[in-house]
C-alpha cells in the first residue's frame, strides 16, 4: 500500500512542478535554463581539454614503456 501512495504522491508532485514551471514561473524557469548554458559549455570544454591532455600523456607513457622494454624477437 505504501508503494502506491509514494507513486501517486510522486505523480502529483511532478504535475505540480510542471504546472508551476509553465504557468506560474515561466520567465524565471526560462532564465534559469538559458542562464545555465554558458557554464555548462565552459565545463564541457574543460572536461574535453583534460581528456585530451590525459590522452597525450598516456600515449607518451606507452611509447616510453615500449621503447624501454626489450623486444622478445631480439633476444633469440
Amino acid at each position: 500500500m505504501g508503494k502506491f501512495v509514494a507513486i501517486i504522491g510522486g505523480l502529483i508532485a511532478m504535475a505540480g512542478g510542471i504546472y508551476l514551471a509553465i504557468f506560474v514561473w515561466w520567465r524565471e524557469f526560462y532564465e534559469l535554463v538559458f542562464g545555465s548554458i554558458p557554464p555548462l559549455v565552459f565545463l564541457m570544454g574543460l572536461i574535453a581539454l583534460i581528456a585530451g591532455i590525459s590522452s597525450i600523456k598516456d600515449k607518451k607513457r606507452i611509447k616510453k614503456i615500449e621503447e624501454d622494454t626489450p623486444e622478445a624477437d631480439s633476444e633469440e
